[in-house]
Parts: structure tokens; C-alpha cells; sequence
């Protein structure tokens, strides 16, 4: 373009264009060989760039930006995160190919810089290789090659004004975004491991377990109370796997090490056939906010944590187990509670009745009562290094989470809901309250700063799983505000400090703001 050109609102767009179409050719080829790496075997780490790419700033996310995209996209973090990946390469290579009309090198320099940053992402993936960036070297020469050429071709068509330059123009950037569109889409073709995976999941015959729960899962007969039993596809999903890893059973290996006299190695086949135990828990996001719904009951099958580490023998001096998911996120859990002989810390390969759902942990998970997921709860593990806590750290201690994250008691009120209608009269007030491993003694409610009434608590659940409780009010029209909280199997009563989930949960009494008509 020359510098005396006129810049037309449609210059300007055919150029923005431009740099959008070859954006998406650099990923759609790069997707696609990252595909086939992932296929043959080849990849270490991740070579997707836009996983990449999502995955390292996951891993720069501060506490307080994690907490506010858990509150405003709660299980939906992920696909926001995707969408603001979008917007900004979007961005970016529109500017791209502006900056490429006006300035040929210094458009192609900013595609090169978007290459080099995207590089660089690929090589901070756990396990990652330089084999992983070649997808994207390839995919940015195709689309540093992809704009010069489209720049030319609009360059061509706007000195001639020929209708013919301007139509070749348009079909060669549309035969582009075609081409485009077609190897983003054989990039998911290629990537089948989630078939496969699935295909092993079906296989899986879970064994009778040894242990079987006998605790009650009886619910409260209260419309819209939380059911005692969460479904395995309601069941919450917070964790830094932009992409489900994909590990079937004949792949899945379990090392155990570190600071231990027998280390070990075992396969899925191999811990099927150890003892399983059947234990009803609830889990807990370290993210759930007072009232939040990032939590989860259910009955989990699998292998005692404690005795696959007694066969390891940890050696006196260690206290903490550093767990490792598939795609390289840490935990760090204290050894004296994997070890409990009263606590039901399992590795394992049931959830509901059936094989672990892939998204959960497929094929081999942990679940350790009494503690916030991001310190216990690694799924896809396959690695325990038993070790201290001055020598190693889970993925978010150094973030600025607390190293060994307890469960708080918590209280929820499920309704009545915001915005339901309420009628003066009997009332039921209903929730869930949890002091995992501590257990629920008794359940309070006050309203308007009242006396504290007691609730009646459900018959389902143990000192591990929440309890559903119930508090039959004689409601008078007005606003009124209802309040909630427990006291534990210790007899501690629930503290009224309000405090957010950093750096080691939430806590204060949930409250409702209700008008009785």
C-alpha cells in the first residue's frame, strides 16, 4: 500500500481481514500437526498453542483473579477463558494485517512476536519438548506466507480498482478461511484419544468393594433442597485442565517414590485386584464462596491411600505427598492424613456406582475427607512422591494458597430462593451444612437477629459428607433476614467472621433477604 493510498472504511477492512485469515490458517495447520503428535505419540507436553497458550496463563493467574472468574463463570471458567483467548488473537491479527497494509515488515514482526509468545507457552507445558513447537513454526510460516500473500493480492486490487483484482482478492482470502475451517475441523478428527478413552471406560468392571458403605443417603423430603447425592453430571468442576486429559487403563501407570524404603509402580489392572472400599464423602472447593455451590457429595469406590502407602514404608522424616495429575498439576497433602486410620482417604476408580467419569479423574483419581480439592483431590494421578513440606509445593501454595487447606464449616440456605415467592405462614428453611471429618452436631437458624431456633437435621450422611437440614418457620409479612450456621462434631461453633476463599477458604454465616407477602 502506498503512503499517499486512500484509507477507506473497506481498505481498512479487507486489511483486518487479511490478518484474520491467516491468523486462522497459522492455528489450523499448527492444530492439525499438533493432532498428529499427540496421535503418534511424539508430543511431551502440549503442543496445541491455544491450549498452551491458555494453560500458561492459567498458571500466572493471581489468587484474586482466579477467585473472580470462579464467582462471575463458576464451572464455566474454562470456556470464558477459551473466548478471551479468541477475542484477543482476533484482535491481535486484525492489527496484524492493518499494521501489514500500512507497514509490511512491521505486521509480519507482530505475526513472528505472536509465534515467539505463543512458543514459549508451548515450552512451559508440563513435560514439553522441543518437538512440541514445531507444529507452530510450520503453522506460522504457512501464515506469515498466507498474509504477505493476501496483503499483495488487496494491494493489487486497490491500485487497479479492477473489479476482477478486487473479486480475486475476496475468493483467494475466502479459499483461505475455507482452508482454514476445514483443518481446524481435521485437527478434532485426529484427536480420537477421547474416543479411545471411552472405549476403555466402558470396559472397566469395577470390583465388589470389600468395605460397602452403610451410611443412610436418605434426602429430606423438602422441594428444592439440595438432594443428599450429587449426580455425577451436576457434580462440580473446578481445575486448570483447559483439556480433559485423556488416559485410558492400559495406559495408566501409578509411581510411587520419594522419601519411601520400597518405592513402587502400579498398573490399573493391578490395583483393581487390591482391596476396595466403598466410602461416601464430600468434596469441597478451597474457591466456594459463603452460600456457593462448588460442592459435591457422593460414594466413591476404591483402594485405602494409607495402604498403598504402608507398602511403600514412608520414612520417618517425611510429611507430605506430592500427588501428580496426567498433565503435570501438583497437590501437596499432608502424609499424616493419607495415613489416618479413622479417615477413608481413597485412590479411587468409582464414583456413583460406576467407572469415574473422564472429566472427574478417569481412570484413577484421589479423595481425601476433610480437605479443600486443590490440596487432596488430584485427578488423573499418576504419581505419588512421598517427601516434606520445606522441600516440595503443590501447584497453588506457591500462588499464595495455604499449604495444607483444612475444610471450614460451612452452612447453606437452599430455600427459600432469591425471588421465590414466600406467604406468611409455616415456612420450610432448608440446606446443607459440613464440617468434613469433624462432622454436623446441629444446625442453627435466627431470623432478623432473633434467638437461634434449631434445625432438624436429615438421617443421611457421616462426619465426611454434608448434612441437609430443615427449620420449619412461622414466616410474618414483611422483610425479614434469615441467617444460618453449624456447630461440628467437636462441638465448634460456625465463626461469623466473614472472609473470602483466599488463601485457605471462606467463611461467615450465609444469609437470605426475603419479603413475606
Amino acid at each position: 500500500m502506498r503512503d499517499d493510498e486512500p484509507r477507506s472504511d473497506r481498505g481498512l477492512l479487507s486489511a483486518a481481514a487479511a490478518g484474520i485469515v491467516a491468523a486462522g490458517l497459522t492455528l489450523a495447520v499448527a492444530e492439525v500437526l499438533a493432532a498428529v503428535l499427540v496421535r503418534t505419540g511424539r508430543a511431551g507436553g502440549t503442543p496445541s498453542p491455544v491450549v498452551a497458550v491458555g494453560g500458561a496463563f492459567v498458571d500466572r493467574t493471581p489468587p484474586w483473579l482466579k477467585d473472580w472468574a470462579v464467582a462471575a463463570f463458576g464451572t464455566h471458567d474454562k470456556t470464558a477463558l477459551f473466548v478471551g483467548i479468541a477475542v484477543v488473537m482476533l484482535l491481535a491479527s486484525a492489527v496484524a494485517g492493518l499494521l501489514g497494509a500500512l507497514r509490511r515488515p512491521v505486521g509480519l514482526g507482530v505475526v513472528v512476536l505472536l509465534a515467539v509468545l505463543a512458543g514459549g507457552a508451548v515450552l512451559s507445558r508440563p513435560h514439553a519438548t522441543a518437538a512440541d513447537v514445531l507444529p507452530l513454526l510450520v503453522g506460522a510460516v504457512v501464515g506469515l506466507a498466507s498474509l504477505r500473500t493476501l496483503l499483495d493480492r488487496r494491494t493489487q486490487a486497490r491500485s487497479t480498482g479492477h473489479a476482477v483484482d478486487r473479486r480475486s482478492f475476496l475468493r483467494l482470502a475466502g479459499g483461505t478461511a475455507v482452508v482454514a475451517v476445514l483443518g481446524a475441523g481435521f485437527s478434532r478428527v485426529l484427536e480420537s484419544s477421547s474416543r479411545a478413552v471411552a472405549a476403555s471406560r466402558a470396559l472397566v468392571r469395577l470390583p465388589m468393594a470389600k468395605t460397602a458403605s452403610t451410611v443412610s443417603t436418605a434426602s429430606l423430603d423438602v422441594p428444592g433442597i439440595t438432594p443428599f447425592l450429587t449426580e455425577p453430571d451436576a457434580f462440580y468442576r473446578i481445575d486448570t485442565a483447559l483439556v480433559v486429559p485423556q488416559v485410558s487403563t492400559s495406559d495408566w501407570r501409578l509411581r510411587v517414590h520419594g522419601q519411601v524404603e520400597h518405592p513402587f509402580e502400579i498398573t490399573f489392572d493391578e490395583l483393581l485386584r487390591l482391596p476396595m472400599i466403598e466410602a461416601l464423602v464430600t468434596l469441597t472447593c478451597v474457591s466456594n464462596e459463603v452460600g456457593g455451590d462448588l460442592i459435591g457429595n457422593q460414594k466413591w469406590l476404591g483402594h485405602p491411600l494409607r495402604d498403598l502407602l504402608a507398602r511403600a514404608v514412608p520414612r520417618p522424616d517425611a510429611d507430605m505427598v506430592l500427588s501428580t495429575s496426567a498433565d503435570g498439576w501438583t497437590a501437596g497433602t499432608p502424609l499424616d492424613v493419607l495415613t489416618d486410620q479413622s479417615r477413608n482417604a481413597l485412590l479411587a476408580v468409582g464414583m456413583g456406582g460406576a467407572p469415574l467419569p473422564v472429566e472427574h479423574g478417569f481412570p484413577v483419581r484421589m479423595v481425601v475427607p476433610g480437605l479443600y480439592g486443590y490440596v487432596s483431590a488430584t485427578k488423573w494421578v499418576v504419581d505419588l512422591e512421598v517427601t516434606r513440606f520445606d522441600a516440595a509445593e503443590g501447584y497453588w501454595t506457591p500462588r499464595g494458597w495455604s499449604a495444607r487447606g483444612p475444610i471450614k464449616t460451612g452452612t447453606r440456605i437452599d430455600v427459600p430462593r432469591p425471588g421465590d415467592p414466600v406467604h406468611a405462614g409455616t415456612v420450610a428453611v432448608a440446606g446443607v451444612a459440613w464440617a468434613q471429618h469433624r462432622g454436623i452436631r446441629a444446625v442453627q437458624v435466627r431470623v432478623d437477629d432473633g434467638p437461634w431456633q434449631v434445625a432438624t437435621l436429615g438421617e443421611g450422611g457421616n462426619a465426611d459428607t454434608w448434612r441437609q437440614w430443615v427449620w420449619q418457620w412461622p414466616a410474618s409479612k414483611g422483610e425479614h433476614t434469615l441467617q444460618a450456621r453449624s456447630i461440628d462434631g467437636t462441638g465448634e461453633i460456625q465463626t461469623p467472621v466473614q472472609a473470602p476463599p483466599a488463601p485457605d477458604g471462606a467463611s461467615g454465616w450465609h444469609t437470605r433477604y426475603l419479603t413475606v407477602q
